[in-house]
């Protein structure tokens, strides 16, 4: 192995196998830039996330979960649009090319194509430079014409759905930073929906057509289901009972319960609206697609004006009830890292 990389013998090392253009792209690695054939009565969909060391990822995680999740965070942002992975770009920043982390990088891009094989996205781009650990991807995908699936489309009266199961990412988070006692037998499983993040690519495509509004849940519930709720100019009324939890989360305090499932980031499940004439269509996905849906609540107008309680439904805003129906005053906010405590 190799003592020493430039610049590029490291893209050559990690990219020569990946430099012959598949499906996606005319033209791959190795000129300024690459060339995708636009697919006819498609729509481009394209994201970009960073993920930065000591703020999205533990220095000690392993190398190939961390290759997994940079790209399954990029591919949960394709779910939430209905669209279909086709490629993607990756700019790494490294704090050395040692031999050490020329063995992390091998197992890095182990997990990284491993995922990027599983849904067909081809890597046709990218970058590296000296720095601290830094790892952005941007990824492109396809969506067929006016079926894309966005934040500003809810309907009143629209149900509110979420896929899967919530807060164990941050359930996981916590006990890793000692904010609360786990006992060991429970944190493997919690860790690997922190690390392991699976994107919902099957149940986006199946919602073309079905919902209304979707995103992914990347920051946390209650901040994330505020933007469909602005961009939509709708409101909602949300049963915090209902959200679908593990029995380990089950376990804990009902605070923290709330704190893991409503504020909790991580989760990368899909919140999505639709009316409720869709609500069979959507239990028979289940088994095909293999992922639990859980309906939520519901979307209203910005004032209940129909019944004149403007002070339960108001604007741009979830009101959380409990299972009984009482309303539960707490005000809950999302991960923002500019306004971190």
């Amino acid at each position: 192995m190799p003592t020493f990389l430039s610049e590029f013998s490291l893209i050559d090392r990690y990219s020569a196998q990946r430099r012959q253009p598949r499906h996606a792209a005319v033209l791959g690695i190795g000129d300024d830039c690459a060339l995708l054939a636009g697919r006819p009565d498609h729509e481009l969909a394209v994201s970009t996330d960073m993920l930065l060391e000591g703020c999205h990822f533990f220095s000690d995680v392993p190398p190939e979960t961390l290759g997994h999740k940079a790209l399954a965070v990029n591919l949960s942002d394709l779910a939430a649009m209905g669209a279909e992975p086709r490629a993607f770009t990756l700019a790494l920043a490294l704090p050395d090319v040692s031999a050490s982390r020329q063995d992390w990088l091998d197992e890095f891009v182990h997990g990284l194509f491993a995922l990027a094989d599983r849904y067909g996205c081809e890597l046709v781009g990218g970058d590296t430079t000296a720095g601290p650990l830094n790892i952005c991807i941007t990824v492109f995908g396809d969506v067929p014409c006016g079926q894309a699936l966005r934040r500003d489309a809810a309907q009143p009266g629209d149900d509110i759905w979420v896929s899967g199961e919530l807060g164990n990412a941050r359930l996981a988070l916590g006990a890793l930073r000692g904010e609360w006692p786990l006992a060991p037998d429970e944190l493997p499983a919690l860790r690997y929906a922190l690390q392991m993040p699976e994107p919902r690519i099957a149940l986006g495509m199946e919602l073309r057509g079905v919902a209304h509004a979707a995103l992914d849940l990347s920051d946390g519930l209650a901040g994330d289901l505020s933007h469909i709720l602005e961009r939509s100019k709708v409101a909602a009324r949300v049963d915090v009972d209902s959200l679908p939890r593990s029995s380990t989360l089950r376990a804990q305090p009902l605070s923290i319960q709330y704190q893991c499932a409503v504020e909790g980031g991580d989760d990368y499940e899909l919140c999505f609206t639709a009316p409720p004439s869709r609500r069979d269509t959507l239990l028979a996905l289940i088994p095909r697609i293999g992922v639990p849906l859980t309906r939520i609540g519901t979307i209203h107008n910005l004032a209940d004006s129909a019944e004149g309680n403007t002070s339960v439904i108001n604007a741009h805003k979830a009101h959380w009830f409990d299972g009984s129906g009482f309303p539960i005053s707490t005000t809950w906010r999302s991960f923002d890292h500019f306004n971190e405590e």
